[in-house]
Order: C-alpha cells, then sequence, then structure tokens
C-alpha cells in the first residue's frame, strides 16, 4: 500500500518523533517546576530555563518544527555553559551535567530527516 501526498500532510512526523517530543514535554515540565521551587528557594535560574527549553521543544517537536531542533541546541548550549561554569575542566563531574542532554540532542538529530519531511510537505 503506498501513501498519498495527502495523507503524508495530514501526518507530518512518525510516532517515534512525537515520542520523543513528549518525552521532552514530560521532561522539561518536571525540570521547569523543580526550577522554579529552586528559584524560590534563591537558588540556580538555570533549572527552571532549561525546563522551559525543553518544554516548548517537545511541543515543537510533535508539531514537526525544526525550530524543536533549534531551540534544545540552544538550551544544549547553555548546559555545556552552564556545565563548565559550575565544574570547571572537570571530565568526570561533566559527565552528570550532559550525559542526558547529550542523549536527547543525538536523539532530536536522529529526527532531522523526519522534520524536513514535515517541513516540506507544509511547504
Amino acid at each position: 500500500m503506498t501513501r498519498t501526498s495527502s495523507s503524508s500532510a495530514a501526518r507530518p512526523v512518525g510516532w517515534s518523533v512525537k515520542l520523543l517530543g513528549w518525552v521532552c514535554v514530560l521532561f522539561g515540565l518536571l525540570l521547569f517546576l523543580g526550577g522554579i521551587w529552586l528559584i524560590t528557594l534563591g537558588g540556580s535560574w538555570y533549572y527552571g530555563l532549561a525546563g522551559l527549553g525543553l518544554l516548548v521543544s517537545g511541543v515543537l517537536l510533535n508539531h514537526g518544527s525544526m525550530k524543536a531542533l533549534w531551540l534544545y541546541l540552544l538550551v544544549w548550549s547553555a548546559t555545556l555553559a552552564w556545565a563548565w561554569w559550575e565544574s570547571g575542566s572537570d571530565w568526570w563531574a561533566q559527565v552528570p551535567r550532559m550525559l542526558s542532554p547529550t542523549v536527547i540532542l543525538v536523539l532530536m538529530l536522529a529526527c532531522v530527516p523526519a522534520l524536513a519531511r514535515a517541513e516540506r510537505a507544509r511547504g
């Protein structure tokens, strides 16, 4: 069975991209809420801002927008800067701060072909 171009336009991205989108929304929401709590206690703003960025990236992924990748690259870059500021060049101290964000980045990069197809389908 072949797909028509109209069915591709109706379903801009596949289930795997949507699953990653919902995972980002869930983790982004948790990070954001925890970050807000930390801000009220006088702590770092990083978690609130990173959580918001991850949440919005997840929403954009679910809509099949390439903006999700660009926003997440910004979040990842800010995470790298924060991790470097917090722990310096100590590689072992960087691992827990950068491992999960980097795994998400790799998964987002794997979504690029589907996102590009969705963007082309929208015209």
